[in-house]
């Protein structure tokens, strides 16, 4: 199996004490020095219907070239375990589960919108509201039985990842090891339901914090009732308030940590594209407004390297979507869309972001190299102390 480069395109609470420990490699190596490096990837596998498992048949042998890559030291997942077109199922995130336990290195995942938001969706094996009876219309199977967990329903389908991908507050994915500090064992004890979020993960290495947010595609859990009910629920409006809320919370707390450590820089992982507007107007984006607001306030006051990786739009990219005219880099070289735009006012220089691309075959993974000290021009494929490329199966 060989693994090919693919060039880059043209351009409260008191605070969590963290060591700056090592990662432990599976063979018991240890990097103490130097700079380190992370697998990046997301929106995958993929199925263009509810029967196609070839990328999730490709994985095995995308684990393997992953795990030959001599660099990489940690896997990161930024969301969506299927596409749109799939069911949500328990047998079917188990089998993710499994497959990731093959990871060699550690690896940390954040949830994307379709393996539980998403779910309600009749083309998830959801439903969809019928206007004459007033109930939902399940999508079933041969045997009459709805084809979803839970019929579907977003905040148990919520659950069921967590208890598969998250059984263990801190605990990470894959093998080796990796000291993380999950937000249902580190919350402001003034919101005692932010212990929910066990997802939503913080860890340092060599001067820099990663913190990863349950923040899904479709606006943040969107303005679209679920089943496409006349009015939204009092359980959705609750999920998407409460998750925000928590999420906002546990974005000081890695800017605080960050701040109070001196830290040379901080990398965001969460699955939504904050800035898509996916053919529809800024009012799309407004439920990600918060988010943005916190993320380009904290990032200007702490004044060194903030990354975010993301998902959700599945086309790689690359640039500051904080800062007013700003170039982009993007598949075939075309911006598909004016970032800033979908969330102007921001001008904080000291932001960057990419698109890790997702949802095709063959599978690929951003390289992403953390080098401690480095003051690297901002490039296609660089920013201060990061730089990457993108690589895959050949």
């Amino acid at each position: 199996m060989r693994i090919s480069l693919i060039p880059a395109l043209a351009a409260g609470a008191a605070l969590i004490a963290f060591p700056l420990v090592a990662h432990a490699a599976p063979g018991g190596n240890t990097t103490t020095q130097g700079s380190f490096t992370y697998a990046v990837y997301g929106d995958a596998p993929y199925g263009v219907n509810s029967t196609d498992s070839s990328e999730t048949d490709a994985t095995p042998a995308f684990i393997d070239a992953v795990n030959a890559d001599p660099d990489v030291t940690t896997v990161v997942h930024v969301g969506d375990i299927h596409s749109g077109k799939q069911y949500c199922t328990e047998a079917y995130d188990r089998q993710i589960a499994d497959l990731w336990s093959h990871f060699a290195d550690p690896m940390v995942y954040t949830p994307g919108d379709n393996e539980w938001t998403d779910c309600h969706k009749a083309a998830e094996g959801g439903g969809t509201y019928n206007t004459t009876t007033g109930q939902i219309d399940f999508v079933k199977d041969a045997q009459g039985n709805p084809v979803d967990y839970a019929s579907g329903d977003p905040v148990q389908n919520l659950d069921l990842v967590r208890s598969i991908f998250f059984p263990e507050p801190g605990a990470t994915l894959g093998g080796g090891s990796l000291h993380t500090i999950s937000q249902a064992t580190a919350f402001d004890p003034a919101h005692p339901k932010d212990a929910t979020y066990t997802e939503n993960v913080i860890w340092k290495r060599k001067g820099f914090v990663f913190v990863t947010l349950n923040i899904p595609g479709g606006s943040n859990n969107d303005t679209d009732p679920w089943y496409g009910a006349p009015t939204m629920s009092s359980g959705q409006a609750t999920e998407t308030q409460q998750r925000t809320a928590a999420d906002l919370r546990w974005l000081d707390r890695a800017f605080d940590i960050a701040s109070a450590e001196d830290t040379r820089g901080l990398v965001l992982v969460q699955q939504a594209d904050l800035w898509d507007l996916d053919g529809k107007t800024p009012a799309h984006l407004s439920q990600y407004e918060p988010i943005v607001r916190s993320l380009a306030e904290h990032t200007e006051a702490f004044g060194r390297p903030v990354l975010a990786l993301e998902g959700d739009s599945h086309v790689y990219r690359s640039d500051n979507p904080l800062e007013h005219g700003a170039s982009c880099t993007g598949d075939e070289g075309v911006c598909s869309y004016d970032a800033w735009n979908s969330h102007p006012s921001y001008d904080v220089s000291n932001f960057h972001r990419i698109v890790v691309h997702g949802s095709t075959e063959p599978l690929e993974y951003l390289k992403l190299a953390v080098t401690p000290g480095g003051h690297q021009p901002t490039t296609a494929t660089s920013f201060g102390p990061f730089s990457w490329s993108r690589h895959m199966e050949d």
